[in-house]
């Protein structure tokens, strides 16, 4: 018999998978736990729709933020905060900032989770920010921590 699984079953597959089981295993376990539904020919061809336009939404975010990557390779950001006359800040700049700041530049919104400015910025100077695009893409964005001026 044909099932559907409904959600990721260890042994048999995962959510979305068209998968063929004993029709005992299916009574008493897949439908009463609502881990699978029976597979019909309109079931199977939804599955596999949904699955198709998955995959190329998967490609298109993973050429977008191919493209990101790129442009942010390209940006500088200049960032000022107040300074002593030694160059340290007086706090610091964190990852937040950075995102603002690239928000700001080229309008992408990127969660400063994905940024990585560890240990946070303390002195006045130039530095190269890893950020996380995802998709095992990671680049650069220069920044420049320059002191505020009164």
């Amino acid at each position: 018999m044909q099932a559907i699984l409904i959600e990721q079953v260890d042994g048999l597959g995962e959510a979305g998978d068209v998968i063929e089981v004993s029709r005992g295993h299916m009574r008493n376990y897949l439908l009463p736990n609502k881990l699978a539904e029976l597979a019909t020919p309109g079931r199977i061809a939804e599955v596999r729709r949904r699955e198709a336009a998955r995959q190329e939404a998967q490609a298109k975010a993973a050429d977008d933020a191919r493209e990101l990557a790129k442009l942010l390779e390209r940006t500088i950001l200049t960032l000022k905060a107040k300074a002593g006359g030694d160059g340290r800040l007086f706090g610091s700049i964190t990852s937040a900032d950075v995102a603002e700041a690239i928000l700001e530049a080229r309008g992408a919104d990127i969660d400063r989770r994905h940024i990585l400015v560890d240990p946070p910025i303390r002195a006045v100077g130039t530095y190269s920010v890893p950020v996380d695009l995802g998709f095992g893409l990671t680049t650069e964005v220069k920044t420049i921590v320059s002191p505020l001026l009164d």
